[in-house]
């Protein structure tokens, strides 16, 4: 039965766990229980599609992360193909480009959050008391069979696999997976990469020869994808998943729809960028990135505004220094690169520039409406 008013006695004499705040099972408490972010696919800060991609790395939807090895080419995009009457309005699409049907035995294509160890401390991992976790996905393809998800505890090196299956193609189905807590090997409390939420789509012989480890155990390669279908096999193939969810509960729980800032917000933490539709006027052309001032007569000091602190201190990637200017003096850098010293509340850039007089003040800006910088810190 849900409790229904939370009070201090209750938290204290154990009526009220930390698992049930975050399980959600207490009415009318916030508790953030999705340990997903982005779970819905609504934020795509770097592109909402991206192209000819045959290796791993962050391509579309914000948080998600594609491993990829001798897999196939793809087109990994934010789609708007939803299931019905869900209130889901994005979804990740994944899109087989090129095929690869003979699979070497390093072939894998994964979809994964990773997770910090932080976060994850009410889990109570590696005690007696560990909790169970329940995932929850909707997801859809052309390509029926066995598919995997893994939960890896990058710390200790350990793993547990389910196996799912799409009965029905191109049809959106709901699936539940539970977790038994894992009583060995606690999470590291901190910001770095703890535990991996993924989704295989391809796993070669190295991944799959084995048997499925169903319940946690060291991680051994060959057993932690075995059955897995080879969605890689033809370019017809394409995988959509949206609503995913994990809770620590033993059952699902309806999907936590958050607002759009507080959505965003979290994905800032990870990665900010830059560009044309980072501007309420849909113009990046001329829009101030960050206030600085000349620390020498040619290299310029700007603070950037990511809106949150950021997981760690950020890397810099940018479309070119020719698309931003520094204003009033209405100079083109030479270079932009991120500043040792900063740090991840104030990250902060070195801009080259033609000589000026140390200790003026100026702005960077965005000088075409193409430019780009983006800040990551991405686990």
């Amino acid at each position: 039965m849900a409790i229904d008013k939370v009070t201090s006695a209750a938290i204290t004499d154990g009526t009220i766990t930390s698992s049930d705040l975050a399980s959600g099972t207490i009415e009318n408490q916030s508790a953030f229980k999705n340990i997903i972010i982005n779970g819905d696919m609504s934020v795509a800060q770097r592109a909402t599609s991206a192209s000819s991609i045959t290796s791993g790395g962050y391509h579309a939807c914000d948080r998600w992360k594609e491993d990829m090895t001798s897999a196939g080419t793809w087109t990994i995009s934010q789609s708007t193909t939803v299931p019905t009457g869900q209130g889901f309005a994005k979804s990740l699409k994944m899109d087989c480009t090129t095929a690869n049907g003979s699979l070497s035995a390093s072939s894998e294509l994964v979809v994964q959050q990773r997770i910090e160890g932080q976060n994850l401390q009410y889990l109570k991992k590696g005690t007696s008391s560990a909790e169970s976790t329940t995932l929850s996905f909707w997801v859809r393809s052309n390509k029926t069979g066995t598919y995997i998800c893994e939960l890896q505890d990058v710390d200790n090196t350990r793993q547990i696999s389910q196996s799912y299956t799409i009965s029905s193609a191109d049809t959106w189905e709901k699936k539940t997976l539970t977790f038994a807590g894992d009583t060995t090997g606690a999470l590291d409390n901190d910001n770095a990469r703890s535990l991996d939420c993924s989704f295989y789509l391809v796993a070669g012989s190295d991944l799959s020869s084995g048997t499925l480890s169903t319940t946690w155990t060291a991680k051994t390669d060959a057993n932690r994808a075995v059955g897995q279908v080879n969605l890689a096999d033809s370019t017809s193939n394409e995988w959509y998943i949206t609503g995913v969810q994990l809770e620590a509960s033993d059952t699902a729980s309806d999907f936590e729809f958050l607002p759009v800032d507080i959505n965003l917000q979290r994905c800032f933490r990870y990665f900010v960028v830059f560009n044309d539709s980072f501007y309420p006027t849909g113009s990046g052309n001329n829009s101030v990135i960050g206030m600085g001032f000349y620390n020498t007569a040619t290299l310029g000091i700007v603070c950037v505004n990511t809106k949150v602190p950021m997981r760690a201190y950020p890397s810099v990637t940018h479309s070119g220094a020719s698309d931003f200017d520094s204003e009033p003096f209405d100079e083109a850098p030479s270079a932009i690169a991120i500043y040792s010293q900063g740090t991840s509340y104030v990250p902060m850039l070195t801009v080259t520039t033609p000589s000026q007089t140390r200790g003026y003040a100026y702005c960077l800006v965005m000088d075409t409406a193409d430019g780009y910088l983006h800040l990551s810190s991405e686990l």
